[in-house]
């Protein structure tokens, strides 16, 4: 059950119009009054001599009876409580009961002898209730309604449990707003998916990534097509800035803006700053180091390195540099998502969206140690965008294999916090990038497995005999996978460039546990891959490459056999990694 506290109201009759109204909004169906300050108020949706205006006036009778000059401006108070879509469709009785204890306990009307405000709770659909408050007292004064939205939340949790209706997680008032019921309302009006809110969020979120300065920041801005209005000080300083979308205007024609701490808490000027304010601070040498070399394959493939390092902070470093590189890892989200091939891009972005809620707690993050991964960020957007075939989709496959144990790292850490928002959001994002990988590696592990099948009996009898002393614990269920294959071609491979393939196999699967993998291998192939500087995608190696020169003098031969099959990309291995 979700409040959603609005204090901003100054047009009584005008909200009531919008909760009775029946002729615009499909939710809208037998709007009525289920429960009032006084039991008694008039009922325009039930009472055919009952008005609006009725309605409004007795409302608004304490605020009227105050001097003019003694009236609020802004004297509405309205709340939204929506039930879960899984929960059971409450009574008008139970929602009359839940309405009381809301504005109880916000302070509206707190009873016990105290005077409150004047009130009345409209429902007009099966799932939810509003409540419209004036806010001067019956005796005149302001009510005490300090962080009622807070206190909204921490009546909705208990009466959660004495309905039985859906647990939801408690905030923490570092959410990014919710749009209101009116902004989408004028986005379905105008056929869009989202609201202008989310989609400058989500514009504002993608120019952040990797920027370096102000400069930068606006510059991404405006070549996203969005208008800029900047705050400055008298002495000329920057001090805010606001951005609207051109097409998304209000009555008068004029476009909406918003500023960016509306968009998101960490969305506002100074918050920005401290993203790029700690590479100013390193040396001329830290900020030369760049992930890639211009190119989209090299910055997946640094940004893959990146991730790896980035991954020992969770569990080593301490909790303000863990929330930056959260945060951090955000960037990389939104960086890759803006980069990446087709298939791949909408689930990338859904990842984005559903991780910005985990890359914000109270836990402030302390920036520069996560200057890697930003730079990562970077190098993605200035690469460009990325095929979806050969080594940049294999690339993309290693990179998002890296970050899928990122994120659940970041989840992990989230809980044990007890960050229940920020772990929900986390997961989520954990769960479409499932998904992106399963898209973006079947190709390059399907040429592996292939490669992996042809190699010689002799080689595959050796490299099963390496296997089992690298990794004796973990070798008959790497041996019983299908991407055990692949492994073996990328094993060939490793030996072939030089490397110990023993020694290396080690080193990469006692890095991060595999317990909970599901294809040991298949991450393993991307492990080996990275740690080697192999070409992620080995479609283009000829048929006894793979074998290298070393397996030549041995005598090694490929001989193809039929295709089997295999499951597509890292499949179930992510269900906790």
């Amino acid at each position: 059950m979700i409040p959603s506290v609005n204090l901003s109201g100054s047009d009584t009759r005008g909200l009531l119009y919008y909760l009775y109204e029946t002729g615009k909004y499909e939710d809208h169906t037998d709007p009525h009054l289920v429960a009032s300050f006084d039991g008694m108020s008039p009922d325009p949706g039930r009472d055919p001599n009952a008005t609006l205006t009725d309605l409004q006036r007795l409302l608004d009778q304490p605020v009227m009876a105050l001097a003019k000059h003694a009236r609020p401006a802004k004297h509405v108070w309205h709340t939204s409580v929506r039930a879960d879509p899984g929960d059971r469709i409450l009574s008008d009785e139970e929602w009359a009961g839940i309405a009381r204890r809301i504005v109880a306990a916000t302070g509206i009307d707190p009873g016990e002898g105290q005077s409150g405000c004047r009130w009345a709770a409209v429902r007009h659909a099966d799932d939810h209730i509003h409540i419209v408050a004036t806010l001067v007292t019956e005796d005149g004064h302001r009510p005490d309604d300090y962080r009622s939205g807070a206190r909204a939340q921490a009546e909705a949790r208990l009466i959660e449990k004495e309905l039985g209706l859906r647990q939801v997680a408690a905030g923490d008032g570092t959410a990014a707003r919710r749009p209101t019921r009116a902004e989408r309302h004028k986005a379905e009006r105008q056929g869009r998916e989202r609201t202008a809110r989310e989609e400058l969020r989500e514009t504002v979120r993608r120019a952040v990534s990797g920027a370096s300065s102000d400069e930068e920041f606006f510059d991404r801005l405006a070549a996203a097509g969005l208008l800029i209005r900047k705050r400055a000080a008298p002495s000329g300083d920057l001090l805010g800035y606001k951005v609207a979308l051109p097409d998304d205007l209000n009555k008068d024609g004029e476009p909406v803006f918003y500023p960016g701490a509306r968009l998101a808490p960490d969305l506002s000027l100074p918050r920005i700053r401290e993203r790029w304010s700690s590479d100013a601070q390193a040396s001329p040498q830290e900020n030369a180091i760049s992930t890639g070399q211009g190119s989209p394959a090299a910055a997946r493939r640094g940004t893959a390195s990146a991730v790896w390092q980035a991954m020992l902070v969770f569990e080593h470093g301490e909790d303000a540099v863990a929330s930056a590189h959260i945060a951090a890892a955000g960037e990389v989200l939104d960086a890759l998502a803006k980069t990446s091939a087709a298939h791949t891009r909408r689930e990338l972005r859904d990842a984005a969206t559903a991780f910005e809620r985990a890359s914000r707690s109270h836990v402030r993050a302390v920036r520069g140690h996560d200057r890697a991964l930003r730079q990562a960020a970077r190098d993605l957007v200035q690469g460009g965008p990325a095929l979806g075939r050969g080594e940049d989709g294999a690339t993309t496959a290693m990179a998002i294999d890296m970050l899928f144990f990122l994120i659940t790292a970041a989840a992990h850490w989230h809980a044990r916090k007890g960050h229940v928002q920020q772990a929900e959001a986390a997961s989520r994002a954990a769960e479409h990038l499932r998904t992106a990988y399963q898209a973006a590696a079947a190709q390059p592990l399907g040429v592996l497995y292939q490669r992996g099948r042809r190699l010689s009996r002799p080689m595959l009898q050796r490299q099963t005999v390496l296997l089992r002393e690298a990794l004796p614990d973990l070798a008959e269920q790497i041996l019983a996978e299908p991407g055990w294959y692949a492994l073996a071609a990328t094993v060939a491979e490793v030996e072939a460039a030089g490397h110990d393939p023993a020694a290396l196999l080690s080193d990469v699967a006692a890095r991060r546990e595999l317990g909970t993998a599901g294809s040991v291998s298949d991450v393993l192939v991307w492990r080996m891959r990275r740690a080697a500087d192999l070409p992620a995608d080995a479609s283009h190696l000829s048929e006894t490459s793979t074998a290298g020169k070393r397996s030549a003098t041995r005598g090694t031969t490929t001989t193809p056999s039929a295709p089997g099959t295999r499951r597509s990309g890292e499949e179930t291995s992510r269900q906790s990694r």
